[in-house]
């Protein structure tokens, strides 16, 4: 396998990988320069009950995702973990400052075969900013957490509840992630 995950786990049977070799540090800081100047707009919302409090989006058309090699080889990887082969059906950039209210959610049903890839966009990240990404089990138990690093990866099973938190009080930068929701590829 030509990516190897740095990190594999699974909550209650549904996995997730991290990858730190699927983006380099340097392509990472091109990429969160562009969306510096982007214009995300405050219109996602991560359940129908928490619609009162939007967050920060920039969706991606499908030109823009064709020119992520990031994305192309996101979807390489997940070939080499599960053997299927999948397409992105929506990608999108999320954006969180400190004093922003990220809820816990799921990105698909239980019984869809959906994965999310999350991508770190950032020049460099501390690890006293916090943005952790938190992945919960049934009993809204946190069992896992992936912390942000430049150009890291985690691809996991969209039917995860999760949250990325936003950055604590001492990081002034924004936390990017880019999104990639991914269905099994029919056409294969």
């Amino acid at each position: 396998m030509k990516y190897q995950p740095k990190y594999e786990t699974s909550i209650e049977g549904r996995k997730i990988w991290v990858f730190d070799n699927l983006c380099s540090p340097e392509e990472s800081g091109v990429i969160a320069m562009n969306l510096e100047n982007s214009p995300f707009v405050r219109s996602e919302v991560a359940r129908p009950d928490t619609a009162a409090f939007r967050h920060f989006v920039l969706n991606l058309n499908a030109n823009q995702l064709s020119a992520l090699p990031v994305y192309y080889r996101s979807l390489e990887a997940v070939l080499g973990v599960t053997g299927i082969r999948y397409k992105a059906y929506r990608a999108y950039c999320n954006l969180a400052s400190y004093g922003d209210m990220l809820f816990t959610h799921t990105d698909c049903l239980p019984e869809s075969k959906e994965l999310t890839v999350l991508m770190y966009a950032c020049h460099k990240w501390d690890v006293e900013w916090g943005g952790e990404t938190m992945f919960y089990n049934r009993e809204d138990d946190c069992v896992y957490a992936c912390t942000p690093k430049p150009g890291r990866v985690v691809i996991f099973d969209g039917a995860i509840k999760h949250v990325g938190r936003p950055p604590n009080r001492v990081c002034y930068a924004s936390r990017f992630t880019l999104a990639f929701k991914l269905e099994v590829d029919a056409s294969n």
